[in-house]
């Protein structure tokens, strides 16, 4: 649910990240990395979603989840997600006292936040922008299902698209202002390719460091994973999305995302999607 640590250990992702500002995309769902393109303006999406990720420490699963976006101006996204999600810790003495305690099911914490284009894309140049986050204080602090005070999510993301492929990149700051908790950083970088209209593919290399001894994710780590969308043929506007990852440096995790979306809305002087 959060992540701090060691500014050494993450400068090398941070630079990969904003290096990716120069050939940067991604569609955030089903990655971790996002993208800084808000859903078009008197446009909606939605999405279903179950998510996992879990280390030594303890495994925590959001799921039914529910997310909604839409495109209140021109080029600013509202978002919104409505989290139902277990805590499983693991008990294993070896991280005492964290990852101690009974587990749990219920409403987590729920996410409000904007995202904001301010550079849109050109021939040379990738669209930047950001995407500000509030995560809201409504599950349950004792049982380990919310972190009982706001936090916020500070990232800045670029995309460029370059014929069938599209790449994101971009870093944050994640403040968690809670006792057991750690402010820090993270980063990632996206490259997607797309197979016709129907299949796209993707991979990341996304770095975040230690969140503190209450989460599961105690000490930093950088994780390589791969996902896609799959475009319904007789459902326009409706995609299957699915990811998995796992880590390759720091501490061993494991993340999983998979979820339906739609999206529709009416463009001025057009009829509405349906």
């Amino acid at each position: 649910m959060k992540r701090n640590g060691n500014f050494a250990f993450l400068l090398a992702a941070i630079l990969i990240a904003l290096g990716a500002t120069c050939a940067a995309h991604a569609q955030g769902p089903p990655f971790q990395t996002d993208d800084p393109v808000p859903v078009d303006y008197g446009h909606y999406e939605f999405y279903i979603f179950g998510a996992m990720d879990g280390t030594p420490v303890e495994v925590d699963s959001a799921g039914p989840a529910f997310e909604a976006n839409w495109g209140a101006i021109p080029r600013v996204q509202l978002h919104a997600v409505l989290p139902w999600g277990t805590v499983n810790p693991l008990n294993h003495p070896v991280y005492a006292p964290s990852g101690q305690g009974p587990s749990a099911f219920g409403l987590t914490d729920m996410e409000l936040g904007a995202k904001v284009a301010w550079i849109k894309e050109s021939k040379h140049f990738p669209q930047i922008g950001s995407f500000t986050m509030f995560e809201m204080p409504t599950g349950n602090y004792d049982k380990g299902l919310g972190v009982g005070k706001v936090w916020y999510k500070l990232p800045v993301w670029a995309q460029k698209n370059i014929g069938h492929w599209t790449l994101d990149g971009g870093a944050g700051y994640q403040v968690v202002p809670q006792k057991d908790f750690h402010n820090f950083p993270y980063g990632g970088f996206l490259l997607k390719y797309g197979f016709g209209e129907r299949l796209e593919l993707g991979g990341e290399i996304f770095a975040h460091g230690a969140e503190g001894p209450a989460p599961a994710q105690i000490e930093k780590s950088t994780m390589v994973d791969i996902g896609g969308y799959y475009h319904f043929k007789s459902h326009p506007g409706m995609q299957y999305l699915f990811a998995y990852g796992h880590s390759v440096a720091g501490q061993t995790e494991n993340y999983a995302y998979t979820g339906l979306y739609w999206t529709w809305g009416k463009d001025k002087g057009k009829p509405a999607d349906k």
